[in-house]
């Protein structure tokens, strides 16, 4: 895990890099990559290259970055793990290839020059690299199938940079900060930003499961290599003709095969342990894949003990059900309020989301861990969240009444009404009819934010936000991402949450919290070849619940008691924590006038103002 940046000036008879730029860029980003740096650049200086590393694989000097094929034909750097690495090593050592490190990073260059842009479809990893060829005079980026690992780029005047941050691209000092009207309009649509938009109208994100291509004709347009949708309609079609026999051992050996994969590594791999399902179960298939020894970490908050909500209790008890050596961290109020300044600055992009995995990263950093195994990903793959049941319900309720002509009209001049007299109701409520008679549009009903209606209460500028809206087109993205997918209610809403809200916002969130602690965080759940072999069986409709398959995975199942309790979340007391630290804040700017009234209802709405605000500014 580590941060990379690069500069390219692709024009003929462009000047040569500006190296502090690229060192400025690069040294933005080093609590992504404490234990080392490096820089690269080519001998007629069109193109330099950037890292800071993270020592997980290959710990000696041999794997250090950015790295040049012995013939110099190529150099990467590579932010990630492929965790196949080792069975491409030995494919490509039966075809003559000589290897000098035992790095995953070898493997990126030997396995391009063999495959080229195809190596893509070989990795088995979370990665974001970028390659010289110096043969073809060509820079190749790549990112993941599920985007875990980020890759930021911005193009103007015959120059091309990329890096693993936004902050750090724009730490280099060469690059606008106008703001993009799409992904501020996005931010507040969804809490946070819909890739690719970044909130500055000069960068942008390589979409997940893509690449682009840079050479002297040009930036090329991103090309995609893997689709979530396209994966889980194939899973349907392969549901519905390939019944297997026994689908809780086809769903073990898939979850414990993944297990392995993200457990390689040259140092010691711990785990987050919350009392769900999606944690305990990975410490248990932990154990089944061979490591005796595992750490385990727990955050626990002041506010919640003694109460339903304080997981630690029974995270303790399945720790220690599972023989780990645990540890429970517990936070108040007044280390949130210590941190939040930290928290802004390293929150990449705005989120209103993030902040429980700072704060279990920072646990994890404080007993020398450097990777940890995460739970996230698992209601996407699993039909965890209420969405896989309450988004058909709504299209099923309202579909036939968004269609009949007046209903909406008369629906929403009712509501009006009835807020001008002064009841209090739900702001979202007043777009029921007009959201929430198909997918797409439920979809942005139940997960929003703000509806687009309501964007008049933050946004002041209706030229920015009405080109924002155009820009985004939130409707049109959304069904977008179900075309040539999945047609069944169930793929249709994994595919909106594993394309929106993980990529978005959770994965985003996991990158930039655990690297502010120089932590490499690895996602069992969110494996492309695990998505490919477990969605056919999760798809099929005469099995229990994803969950309870999970459950019974590990060779000594959850217990009971973890299985059948409510579902809860990974929830922390922010409201409580953001109304004390951010009060004086609040009743500085309502003595200005310029200040917006804290809607005690919609707690989160005033956390997304301040959150755009301090997190772009820190």
């Amino acid at each position: 895990m580590c941060g990379i940046n690069g500069i390219f000036a692709y024009r003929l008879g462009a000047d040569p890099i500006d190296r502090g730029e690229l060192a400025r860029t690069r040294d933005h980003m080093t609590k992504r990559g404490p234990d080392d740096f490096g820089e690269w650049v080519s001998p007629e200086g069109s193109i330099g290259f950037g890292h800071r590393r993270l020592s997980i694989i290959d710990l000696s000097p041999a794997g250090a970055q950015p790295m040049t094929s012995a013939d110099g034909k190529f150099t990467v750097t590579f932010n990630g793990e492929i965790y196949n690495y080792q069975a491409l090593r030995r494919g490509l050592e039966t075809r003559g290839f000589v290897f000098k490190s035992h790095s995953d990073t070898e493997v990126l260059l030997h396995l391009y020059a063999f495959k080229g842009a195809a190596m893509v479809g070989d990795l088995c990893g979370m990665f974001a690299f970028a390659l010289w060829d110096a043969e073809r005079r060509e820079l190749f980026l790549a990112r993941d199938p599920y985007g875990i690992k980020p890759r930021y780029y911005a193009h103007e005047d015959g120059t091309f940079r990329f890096a693993s941050t936004v902050k750090a691209l724009l730490a280099g000092g060469r690059i606008s900060r106008e703001p993009d009207p799409a992904g501020v309009v996005g931010f507040y649509l969804f809490g946070s930003v819909p890739e690719p938009f970044t909130t500055y109208r000069s960068i942008r994100s390589l979409p997940a499961g893509a690449t682009i291509t840079v050479s002297a004709a040009g930036v090329g347009e991103p090309k995609s290599y893997f689709s979530i949708p396209g994966v889980l309609k194939e899973a349907e079609a392969k549901a519905r003709f390939e019944q297997s026999d026994d689908p809780s051992t086809s769903f073990r050996e898939a979850m414990l095969d993944s297990v392995r994969r993200h457990l390689v590594a040259d140092v010691p791999v711990g785990a987050f342990l919350s009392a769900g399902v999606d944690s305990g179960s990975l410490v248990g298939l932990m154990r089944d894949a061979g490591q005796s020894q595992i750490e385990t970490i727990t955050i626990a908050f002041e506010e919640f003990r003694g109460a339903s909500s304080d997981e630690a209790p029974l995270a303790e008890r399945l720790a220690q059900y599972y023989g780990t050596k645990h540890t429970t961290r517990r936070v108040d109020a007044a280390e949130f309020a210590r941190d939040l300044p930290d928290i802004f600055a390293a929150m990449d992009q705005p989120s209103v989301d993030g902040v429980n995995t700072w704060f279990v990263s920072k646990a994890a950093h404080e007993i020398g861990l450097k990777v940890a195994i995460s739970g996230v990903g698992g209601d996407e793959l699993l039909g965890g969240y209420t969405t896989f049941e309450s988004l058909p319900r709504f299209v099923g309720w309202l579909g036939r009444p968004s269609r009949t002509l007046g209903v909406r009209e008369a629906y929403e001049r009712a509501f009006a009404t009835a807020r001008k007299l002064g009841m209090r109701m739900h702001p979202k409520a007043a777009g029921l009819l007009r959201y929430g008679g198909d997918m797409p549009g439920a979809y942005l009903l139940l997960r929003g934010l703000f509806l687009p209606s309501e964007l008049g209460e933050v946004l002041d500028d209706w030229d920015f936000t009405q080109q924002g809206l155009t820009r985004l087109d939130p409707l049109g993205r959304l069904a977008n991402a179900l075309k040539d997918g999945p047609s069944a209610p169930f793929g249709m809403v994994a595919a909106f949450e594993s394309c929106f809200y993980l990529r978005n916002q959770l994965l985003r969130d996991t990158d930039w919290a655990g690297m502010a602690h120089s932590l490499e965080v690895r996602t069992p759940f969110i494996d492309s070849r695990l998505l490919c072999e477990a969605a056919p069986i999760l798809a099929r409709d005469d099995l229990p619940s994803g969950k309870k398959l999970l459950a019974a995975a590990p060779t000594r199942p959850l217990p009971a008691e973890i299985l059948n309790r409510k579902k809860t979340g990974f929830g922390m007391p922010l409201q409580a924590w953001t109304r004390k630290a951010l009060l004086s804040d609040e009743r500085d700017e309502a003595a200005k006038g310029g200040g917006h009234k804290i809607d005690k209802a919609a707690w989160s709405r005033f956390w997304a103002r301040r959150v755009l605000r301090m997190s772009t500014s820190a």
